[in-house]
């Protein structure tokens, strides 16, 4: 598996940008992809240093659509939360705004 393959898509909810103030990013990836290649693969893109890397599939769900309410499925998906070390941030997750706020 080619490394630009490995990293589809940042995963940008509620809890991933409260990872990402620990150091911690989570990304949408392939399905063959084992936790080695998606530590070299961040490495590589981002030119980080990944301490540890967390993976879990994410189980397809059924969606109900259109005038018929018709039942399908979503697809399943692979998904990694890889922990940077101290100080190292990825910049897809950078919210900006809040360091030059004071009270």
């Amino acid at each position: 598996m080619n490394i630009r393959d490995v990293i589809i898509a940042p995963v940008i909810t509620e809890k991933s940008m409260q990872d990402a103030a620990l150091s911690k990013f989570t990304f949408k990836v392939a399905i063959q992809a084992n936790k080695p290649l998606i530590k070299e693969a961040i490495e590589k893109k981002f030119k980080v240093k990944v301490l540890q890397t967390f993976v879990s599939v994410v189980k397809g769900r059924t969606d109900r659509k259109g005038i018929k309410r018709e039942e399908f499925v979503k697809a399943a998906f692979k998904k990694a939360t890889v922990k940077l070390a101290k100080d190292q941030k990825i910049p897809l997750f950078d919210t900006g705004g809040q360091e030059g706020i004071k009270k």
